[in-house]
């Protein structure tokens, strides 16, 4: 389980209930490919004073989607290891290089151990999945699968089955797997977009290892962003948030409205002890029917990219003033423009204000994010945004952020696996320097994490022998650089100066 700013990941995968679709065509039903709707069921009953209104009744909802869930257990193996294990491993004695500046580079030349092996237990784990095709085709997340060396799918009817990774996204944790299986009930897939604030939903799954459960909530909130996926460079949040009791064992499950279609698949908590303490959040079933559908029909996930920096959440007026940003309009603030992305093909510049894509408002910007993410490279979309008080609508074509604009290296800052900003004038005045970039946050997996002791709050002054002052300076630096260079700064608490090296990067 995981922990971050008191939310949790749901450990293994959540089963969920699917509804059986029995087609008479040769194909077995597939809920992600299959582009028909079905409208939520408005079933009423009328009062002693007299208006019909819609009761709390998930009985329909749980006959047709318990079925289709299923409990996922992983079993992780691990081979005995040579060298000293890391900290907090068994056996683990005291590094000899501690935290000391340049330790990791300590490391890679000398080694982590003396030579003797270790070994750690084998780990098992359980969660849920969703069932989406007859023939075996099941949603969960990626955390719940990422590292498994055996899968095993338990059916509500107790069968069992072995299971395969088809495969994942870590960038929005899902992940698609496989079981042999035939004239499987299917998980109807619902429209998240259609999802509202106080509307009834029902979670289900296998929580703490117990059979499957169904538990009654509301939609509290939508386009949340807890800051919880650190398994990706480029994560994807946009949870529905809901106060449905999910606890861990949920993840892979199934949030359903009263028709018991699926709208989102459960993913973490906001907990401070890792059980449910009021609050859950789910992956929209459209992002996640994008993310799925690609994976069945090339392998990947085929993602498009708008090629903007958008301005942290929570700024004063002070420093909207200094980065351009007009506080009276509620949107996206963009703070950069990659100039040969889709956003600044299209006339896009730093100060704009996203207020609509294709149409709909967005004023998060994971809302922002999720609506790009739920598009392909070569998509038209349509981006309004307000410059200087006047509102102006353009069409741009996504880029593939690996491909069409590799030439600004976008890709080689993701795979550092860390978020950057520049820094501001006043800060770097007081630090007498003439700018440089703060890696803001740093994920896990990336190169910065595998690397180096790097921490949040660094400040990039140099790369290789080339000064840095913006991230437009640092892209353009990194794609400079061989394989093997390293990066010079400070932390804004020390007047030291900080080497980190960086080998076999692959921009």
């Amino acid at each position: 389980m995981k922990f971050k700013l008191g939310a949790a990941l749901l450990g293994a995968a959540v089963a969920v209930g699917c509804l059986a679709l029995f087609a008479n065509s040769r194909k077995p039903v597939n809920s992600i490919l299959d582009t028909t709707t079905t409208p939520v069921l408005k079933t009423g009953y009328t009062t002693a004073s007299g208006p019909s209104v819609q009761p709390v009744d998930f009985e329909h909802a749980a006959g047709i989607a318990v079925p289709t869930v299923v409990h996922i257990k992983t079993l992780t193996k691990f081979k005995a290891t040579a060298g000293q294990p890391r900290a907090g491993q068994p056996g683990a004695e005291q590094d000899p290089f501690g935290n000391m500046p340049g330790g990791d580079l300590f490391r890679r030349f000398f080694g982590d151990g003396d030579g003797r092996s270790f070994s750690q237990p084998d780990q098992r784990a359980s969660g849920s999945g969703v069932i989406i095709s007859e023939d075996g085709f099941i949603v969960t997340n990626n955390h719940v699968v990422n590292g498994a060396t055996e899968i095993t799918v338990t059916l509500n009817n107790r069968k069992n089955f072995t299971a395969k990774v088809i495969g994942t996204d870590p960038n929005t944790d899902l992940a698609l797997i496989k079981i042999d299986g035939h004239n499987l009930p299917v998980m109807t897939i619902g429209n998240s977009d259609d999802v509202k604030l106080g509307q009834w939903v029902m979670a289900v799954g296998y929580p703490l290892n117990l059979d499957v459960t169904v538990t009654q909530g509301i939609v509290s909130a939508k386009s949340r962003n807890i800051g919880i996926n650190n398994q990706a460079a480029a994560p994807v949040e946009a949870f529905i948030q809901t106060d449905a009791a999910v606890n861990p064992g949920s993840s892979g499950g199934a949030l359903v409205n009263t028709n018991g279609e699926l709208i989102a698949i459960n993913s973490a908590i906001a907990s401070p002890t890792g059980a449910f303490a009021g609050y859950a959040y789910s992956i929209p079933s459209n992002l996640m029917k994008k993310v799925i559908g690609d994976i069945m029909k090339y392998g990947k996930v085929e993602r498009g990219y708008l090629g903007i920096s958008m301005g942290p959440e929570g700024l004063d007026d002070g420093k909207k003033k200094e980065l351009g940003i007009n506080s009276d309009v509620d949107g996206i603030y963009v703070i950069g423009v990659d100039p040969q992305g889709a956003a600044g093909e299209a006339g896009l510049k730093k100060g704009d204000v996203i207020t609509k894509v294709n149409g709909e408002n967005v004023d998060e910007d994971a809302q922002l994010a999720e609506l790009i993410a739920r598009q392909k490279p070569g998509d038209e979309v349509k981006i309004t945004f307000v410059r200087n008080g006047s509102e102006q609508t353009v069409t741009t074509t996504l880029k593939d952020k690996i491909g069409s604009i590799a030439g600004t290296n976008p890709a080689a800052i993701e795979s550092l696996g860390a978020d950057f900003m520049d820094l501001s004038k006043d800060d770097a005045e007081k630090l007498n320097i003439t700018g440089g970039v703060v890696v803001s946050n740093i994920h896990d997996g990336g190169v910065l994490s595998n690397q180096t002791n790097m921490r949040p709050g660094f400040i990039i002054t140099k790369v290789g022998d080339q000064p840095v002052r913006t991230v437009e300076e640092f892209r353009d630096a990194l794609s400079k650089q061989s394989s093997n260079f390293q990066i010079q700064g400070m932390y804004p608490d020390s007047k030291e100066v900080y080497y980190y090296g960086i080998n076999d990067f692959k921009k």
